[in-house]
């Protein structure tokens, strides 16, 4: 299999679809083997084994209608009047429900289509199309990928239709190796990693430059008009995950080392009158440098060393301190510098008029670095950051899959609100977006997943957060892999979050920590007010999992589950403030209360609660909860976990509504998986207690009985309808009604009901 693996990662590769994709495909054809004979169900559980989709006008549940006709119709996709939202071109305030696809790659129309009004009729409205628009390894740097270029085209084409607008993701440097570097003509070639050049490579931005120009400025066949003009391109987010404080930059050397050292000397030499001077202002030098790669300062040839990333983790003073502040300010400037100059390159040269992200990465010290790397997306419009929830997992593939033997941590965010994804600090005045994320499998907890992002995006004002991914097939998957959310327990959570995102049922608090940061703290590395923790990626980072941050600080952590976190830069330290959060946090109790009143977590039972005039639901470890009231509706479930939510359809209150959307979860393994209760080492080298996989098993899901009873006050309600994966209705439910309050049984197989 471990052959087979090399074999799909060398042809994806060799395709020119990127890492990600492959991993994508690495997740269809992985250790779970092909589409069997359908398995019967085990006891307690039934077979998720949906019909196609045939979209009949007769289903119960399609929010297609919550599109435009066609994306973009009435203009480009523009910011708020205070910056920090998105309006569509008529003016009408606009939130995202976003999926990244890799679908673009179908050449069959037919099929692209299809995806297309599946992901319509599920509430989404945006996708992250995600390609490497360089060529091959033997071409030429301004060679376009001529296969990813008409792939974007076709997708934006079917996507638009469907009024789903599109964002455009072009490069990641991560997918590039040294063969291309070579071919390119790049400094440094084969002996080279492309992680960081392109913020300051001339040749590598050349043909960046060549790429946007064929794939934004060249008129799409699909539409009769290039991507640059329309307007169902919302978003163009010019990389994905690279950074100069990031731990790949100290792997930067050679010819390349050369280049840096002497744009370095030449920002020293202006900020100082000459090198002698800077030199001079950080005083004598305290003991042999170490620079990075064996680097040096030649001072008559305008070069200056460079330390080590790791150097900016660690307590410093003196010599080294005073160097290194002007090393942070060069290395932000020269990431701010680039970001301002494509964004110049698409406006004015190609005539792009979307909205653009900077980037979406992290660095190597999220206390004192990820203010510098954020500041660097101001040259933009939108801020970004690809954040993902994981827990542990240890294994041979456990970059891209999960495997037999494989050792990994089954706990759900509701008992480590720390780890939410959703934690992020804004900056004032521009929209926020999470472009990768998603629950991450073999986690079992992840039907959690789409209701804390509706939930908590709208209390904090995120705008958008991006699962990744779909692509194998125009429909659901069928067997395990890691990085897809084609499943019941995600994608067949959408709906009813979707819905309520997406229609503003859930208020927006008040921010709780309002920041300002001068730019002379950022170079200093001085301690924020508060910080996110730190996230992980298995792929490029070190360890298994991410850990709470180090700062030592006043303000609770836990404040980004109460409120909008924010921050602006080159603002005035004095006007922070930070609101009193004790009336919502009890650390002692273990519970968290929104400052909006709707918006409550119990992160010692692992119990989240919504309660809004118009959604209203709960998820997490229900049977220690036996019954659940909001001010609606009542839930009784002796599932062990479970989630369930009740939307309004029509606008109206939930007391009011003539149609609710009723949406359950459960938890979901494939048919025979097995797994075992198993001791490990964390990071700490401290023994964790987890899980160990005994059999990944094999299509289909298995779906765990829901064991629940709903009590909905609305006087109006008189049936219910139970509804198959596609909306469809499967049979009439029995009600029973005293007086105002209609209750409900839900059938073990629950995933959608209708109430009317």
């Amino acid at each position: 299999m471990a052959q087979i693996a090399n074999m799909r990662l060398t042809f994806c590769r060799s395709s020119h679809l990127g890492l990600a994709t492959a991993l994508l495909v690495l997740g269809t054809w992985g250790s779970a083997g092909t589409a069997s004979a359908q398995t019967a169900s085990p006891t307690g559980s039934w077979a998720f084994s949906p019909d196609r989709d045939a979209f009949s006008p007769n289903a119960l549940l399609d929010l297609r209608s919550l599109n435009e006709k066609v994306a973009g119709q009435s203009g480009f996709v523009r910011l708020s009047p205070d910056g920090n939202d998105f309006v569509l071109g008529n003016g009408k305030p606009a939130r995202f429900w976003s999926i990244t696809s890799f679908y673009k790659n179908e050449e069959d129309q037919k099929k692209l289509a299809h995806h297309a009004r599946w992901l319509a009729k599920r509430g989404v409205n945006m996708v992250r199309l995600f390609g490497n628009m360089n060529a091959g390894e033997t071409s030429s740097v301004t060679d376009i990928n001529k296969g990813e270029r008409e792939g974007t085209w076709r997708a934006v084409a079917a996507f638009k239709k469907e009024g789903i607008y599109s964002m455009i993701t072009p490069f990641w440097s991560h997918s590039v190796n040294g063969k291309h570097l070579k071919s390119w003509g790049v400094p440094g070639g084969e002996d080279q990693s492309a992680s960081g050049l392109l913020f300051f490579d001339k040749t590598l931005q050349r043909g960046y430059k060549a790429w946007m120009k064929e794939l934004l400025g060249t008129k799409n066949p699909y539409t009769g008009i290039r991507l640059a003009d329309d307007p169902s391109i919302a978003l163009i987010q010019l990389q994905n995950e690279d950074s100069l404080l990031f731990w790949t930059a100290q792997g930067i050397k050679g010819e390349q080392l050369r280049t840096l050292e002497k744009l370095y000397g030449d920002f020293l030499a202006k900020k100082y009158g000459s090198l002698e001077k800077a030199s001079a202002a950080w005083g004598p030098p305290e003991g042999q440098a170490n620079f990075q790669n064996g680097g040096v300062d030649d001072f008559a040839k305008g070069l200056a060393g460079f330390y080590i990333t790791w150097e900016f983790t660690q307590p410093q003073t003196g010599y080294k301190a005073r160097r290194l502040v002007d090393q942070l300010e060069f290395l932000g400037k020269t990431m701010y510098d680039f970001n301002r100059e494509m964004v110049r390159y698409l406006r004015e040269e190609i005539g792009c008029k979307q909205l653009i992200n900077a980037g979406n990465w992290k660095t190597a010290d999220e206390v004192l670095l990820n203010d510098v790397e954020r500041w660097s997306y101001t040259a933009g419009e939108i801020a970004a950051v690809n954040k993902y929830y994981t827990g542990i997992h240890n294994g041979p593939r456990s970059g891209w899959d999960f495997d037999n033997g494989d050792t990994f941590t089954n706990v759900s965010v509701l008992l480590d609100p720390r780890s939410s994804p959703l934690n992020v600090k804004q900056i004032v005045g521009m929209p926020f977006l999470i472009t990768e994320s998603s629950w991450v499998a073999p986690t079992l907890y992840q039907t959690e997943g789409p209701l804390l992002a509706a939930a908590y995006s709208s209390l904090t004002g995120i705008d958008s957060l991006y699962w990744l991914g779909i692509g194998d097939g125009d429909e659901w998957q069928h067997g395990p892999g890691k990085w897809r959310v084609g499943t019941p327990q995600v994608v067949g959570q959408f709906p009813a979050a979707a819905l309520m995102f997406r229609q503003g049922y859930i208020k927006r608090g008040a921010p709780v920590v309002h920041e300002e940061r001068s730019m002379a703290e950022l170079w200093n590395r001085r301690d924020p007010l508060i910080a996110e923790d730190k996230s992980f990626d298995p792929n490029r980072d070190t360890g298994s999992s991410g850990a709470p941050n180090k700062l030592k600080s006043e303000v609770n952590p836990l404040a980004f589950l109460v409120g909008p976190v924010e921050v602006k830069y080159g603002g005035d330290p004095q006007k922070s403030k930070v609101a009193n959060l004790k009336p919502f946090i009890d650390e002692a109790g273990k519970t968290i209360r929104s400052n909006t009143g709707e918006l409550w977590l119990d992160y010692g039972k692992g119990l989240f609660t919504l309660d809004t005039p118009r959604a209203q639901g709960a998820t997490g470890f229900m049977k220690d909860s036996p019954r659940v009231k909001l001010r609606d509706i009542a839930l009784s479930s002796a599932n062990e976990y479970a989630t369930l939510s009740v939307v309004s359809m029509d606008g109206k209150p939930i007391r009011q509504s003539r149609k609710l959307l009723v949406q359950a979860g459960t938890t979901v393994r494939t048919t025979g998986w097995q797994d075992a209760d198993a001791t490990f080492l964390g990071d700490d080298k401290k023994e964790v207690r987890g899980k160990r996989i005994v059999d990944v098993g094999r299509p289909p899901f298995q779906i765990k009985n829901l064991d629940a009873t709903l009590v909905v006050t609305n006087p109006s309600l008189k049936t219910a309808t139970l509804l198959d994966a596609n909306g469809m209705k499967v049979r009439t439910l029995p009600v029973t009604r005293k007086g105002a309050d209609l209750t409900v049984r839900l059938p073990a197989n629950t995933l959608y009901v209708v109430l009317q």
